[in-house]
């Protein structure tokens, strides 16, 4: 069983592949929690899917993905901002727009002049990510860990009283663009490893998961950091073995952890209601 875990990551490109996990893991834990706590999830994966005309963009132009993906998100922002102003609620709009975003980039993607290996656009190359990706995946972590912890207790009243906060002289609305640059800069760092399609699994999966066991914030975050590094770790020897793409099996890994824990909270409900009785 121990060799079934460990002889995957002699193999350096998987040891390289399961570093990027870590490092993602950490730099999500924290920050998915507070994607989750303030409900902006669906903003995480409306990103995701809305920067993938930059990245195929970047591709045909032969310039750095990353500025690419950049251009993407900005593109991305602005558009949401300007159709959530429409008479349509914003949910609707957004969708209309990320959904247009999303075809137009796999539209350029099938354009004869496109690379090969796009397709790794949408579901990444975790066994492919450089030594940029990891530096720039350690960097980013470092950052979002001593934000989240500088700002934590302006994160916990805004997130749970904005109106007592506002009185109190604290601003939710610079909050929310706080998070929302840091969710926007964890996006661009993990497309590479998971692809625009994959990411939004590794920012909100383990925070749900976690949240599913903890109320309390600080709990929830070294929880959701602990499945995200355990979960993906887990799925990256699986794909190993099984010889499936890894970022499909990281993201299942993700996916049975949650169902795994909601059905057992499930049943613990049950036998602490039958016990009650």
């Amino acid at each position: 069983m121990i060799g079934w875990i460990t002889d995957p990551f002699g193999e350096p490109i998987v040891l390289r592949g399961a570093v990027e996990l870590v490092l993602l893991g950490v730099l999500s834990g924290g920050l998915g929690c507070w994607i989750v706590l303030s409900g902006v999830s669906s903003t995480a994966e409306s990103l995701s899917h809305g920067m993938l005309p930059g990245l195929v963009g970047a591709a045909l132009l032969g310039i750095p993905l990353l500025l690419g993906g950049a251009v993407g998100l900005v593109v991305a922002a602005v558009a949401i901002a300007l159709v959530q102003r429409s008479p349509l609620t914003p949910d609707v709009a957004t969708s209309v727009v990320i959904t247009g975003l999303l075809g137009a980039g796999v539209l350029l993607g099938l354009s004869p002049s496109a690379p090969a290996g796009l397709g790794s656009l949408l579901f990444g190359d975790l066994l492919g990510v450089s030594d940029l990706d990891l530096a720039l995946a350690a960097a980013l972590g470092v950052v979002v860990t001593l934000l989240l912890f500088l700002l934590h207790p302006t994160l916990l009243l805004t997130g749970f009283d904005r109106l007592n906060a506002t009185a109190l002289g604290r601003s939710p609305a610079r909050l929310d663009l706080v998070l929302a640059v840091l969710l926007a800069l964890a996006t661009l760092v993990a497309v590479q490893a998971l692809g625009t399609l994959l990411v939004v699994a590794m920012l909100v999966g383990p925070a749900a998961t976690a949240r599913l066991v903890s109320r309390r914030v600080a709990p929830m975050m070294l929880l959701a950091v602990a499945i995200a590094v355990v979960a993906s770790v887990a799925g990256l020897a699986a794909s190993y073995h099984a010889n499936l793409a890894a970022g499909a099996c990281v993201v299942l890994a993700l996916a049975a952890a949650f169902c795994m824990t909601l059905a057992g909270r499930g049943i613990a409900h049950v036998v602490l209601a039958r016990s009650a009785a």
